[in-house]
């Protein structure tokens, strides 16, 4: 069994541990030490990740397995751009739970959500380089484009990709 709660700015901690712990598990054959430490910083910062909270920026969903520990993490929101398009910003699952359907049960949940907005239509970016690329695309997304983008010295090379929800 496991719950999902919306996080908040005490939560901030707990979300940057299963990033960094992700992140290493994952890039690590995709990104230097050096671009892996910067992003993880640049993207997970205290400061970052309190204010997008606090401010409803993005909203972030923990799922914590039976014994309340957290294990994995969605944030998402409206996209900047065009309020139609709801993005899934981040979606992480620590390594040992990997297999368990989190992921699955984490973008089901934002899926639904986006659909209380009215919205039909969930955008992710994903590395072009990452085994995740195939989960999406079980999950029904596709690749609409690749996308480079800049942060800091470092360029993130992903595919995004969509999924039209009923």
């Amino acid at each position: 069994m496991y719950t999902i709660r919306t996080a908040t700015v005490n939560d901030v901690d707990t979300i940057f541990s299963i990033a960094d712990t992700t992140w290493w598990a994952t890039y690590s054959v995709i990104l230097s030490e050096e671009q892996l430490r910067f992003m993880l910083n640049e993207i997970y910062s205290a400061d970052k990740l309190a204010k997008q909270i606090a401010n409803n920026v993005q909203t972030y969903l923990l799922l914590e397995e039976e014994d309340g520990t957290p294990v994995a993490f969605a944030a998402y929101s409206p996209r900047e751009e065009d309020a139609n398009i709801y993005k899934l910003h981040k979606l992480y699952c620590l390594p040992q739970t990997q297999g368990k359907g989190y992921g699955k049960i984490l973008i089901n949940t934002v899926a639904q959500k986006t659909r209380e907005a009215g919205k039909h239509l969930l955008e992710l970016n994903v590395n072009r380089h990452n085994k995740a690329l195939s989960f999406y695309q079980k999950m029904g997304f596709a690749v609409a484009y690749e996308e480079d983008i800049a942060i800091g010295p470092y360029w993130m090379n992903d595919y995004v990709m969509r999924k039209v929800l009923e």
